[in-house]
């Protein structure tokens, strides 16, 4: 554990949270993926589902420093809420890109949902004491509970209350369609509970301050399975639901990622194991900045390195994903093709550490 009381294991958890995100979001063929690189259909976990809740958490983590000497006024409401606006708009900016159409463009998405959860949170944070935050937490998981109830089918895709707000909102071209039907897994309503898992984080990070590593993990390990039994438990009257962002998923993505942070403190913070976990520490140092570039890398190598071969189109991706799959299975050259991504943007993030470059979004 540093001077500051900042447990490295945090920071390590940051860079394998970013590491597993390109990962997930850019494999070879979306049609020869791994099944637990992919997201549950619907009701269920994979290990692709942990991937986005770790990333909310490790928000939470960092604003347990940023925010340590923060107090709510006029100024640093403003600093909150045009953070919240950049990361949206940086969200906006992505899909954008990836269908350069105004009509279709879809609002919500991965930096959006950041952005409501981190200006939600740092209010909250800044406005209530600790006390206060455990109370938020048990409100805004029974206020969305109560708010699914609202439809006659609160779980399903077609009548659940988050794609009804949805659709008034923003209307039913401008919403993720993947799942058959307007419909999105970043929606308004459904970044309520996504908050407490920033909450979770910020928590957790101040109660490791000031603790003896080994009692961390002692704490973190407990805690952790305490909410794996909540979700387990909870799964037969809220099912466990990314999409829909259940109470039950919340718990069960904490626990998992309260039981990975007990084995990295161990291995960094008490082993100190730090040569096998430096590079993960590093790639946690320009985390957003890092997710953008990886996003635009994949649409422009996927979509505007391109060009037309007989009836169809071929792309700068589609080549180097065609040649490792004459080398290999047609997943293993998926999976190979989304490491190749994380390696190179580590590589990226590698430079910009060694040259003191941080930039923040």
């Amino acid at each position: 554990m540093q001077n500051t009381g900042r447990f490295y294991a945090l920071d390590v958890l940051r860079g394998l949270a970013i590491a597993l995100m390109i990962l997930v979001n850019t494999p070879g063929s979306w049609s020869h993926v791994y099944s637990p690189l992919l997201h549950a259909s619907w009701d269920g976990f994979t290990f692709a589902d942990i991937v986005f809740p770790g990333f909310l958490f490790v928000v939470g983590a960092a604003m347990a420093f940023s925010l340590k000497d923060a107090q709510l006024n006029g100024a640093m409401l403003l600093k909150i809420l045009k953070r919240g606006l950049l990361m949206f708009g940086c969200g906006l900016l992505l899909n954008f890109l990836t269908h350069p159409d105004l009509s279709t463009l879809r609002i919500p998405g991965v930096l959006q949902r950041i952005a409501i959860c981190y200006v939600i949170a740092a209010v909250l944070i800044l406005s209530l004491p600790k006390r206060g935050l455990w109370a938020a937490i048990a409100a805004l998981l029974g206020g969305y509970f109560a708010l699914l109830q609202l439809s006659t089918s609160p779980f399903s895709l077609e009548h659940n209350i988050v794609r009804v707000v949805d659709l008034a909102i923003f209307g039913a071209e401008h919403v993720y369609k993947g799942f058959g039907m307007p419909f999105d897994p970043e929606g308004l309503l459904s970044s309520l509970p996504a908050t407490v898992n920033v909450l979770l984080g910020y928590l957790v990070a101040t109660g490791l301050k000031g603790k003896a590593p080994q009692q961390a993990v002692r704490d973190l390990a407990a805690f952790g399975a305490v909410l794996v039994i909540l979700a387990l438990a909870g799964h037969w009257f809220w099912p466990v639901n990314k999409a829909l962002w259940s109470g039950t998923y919340v718990a069960l993505s904490c626990g998992l990622l309260l039981w990975l942070l007990a084995v990295l403190v161990y291995l960094v913070d008490i082993c100190k194991a730090t040569r096998l976990t430096e590079p993960l520490r590093i790639y946690g140092t320009n985390p957003l900045f890092i997710y953008m570039l990886s996003w635009m890398f994949a649409v422009a190598t996927g979509r505007w390195l391109s060009w037309s071969v007989g009836e169809g189109t071929q792309s700068v991706a589609g080549l180097l994903y065609d040649a490792l799959s004459l080398a290999m299975p047609l997943q293993l050259a998926s999976l190979v093709f989304a490491l190749l991504h994380v390696v190179l943007f580590w590589s990226l993030s590698v430079w910009l550490y060694r040259r003191q470059i941080f930039i923040k979004l």
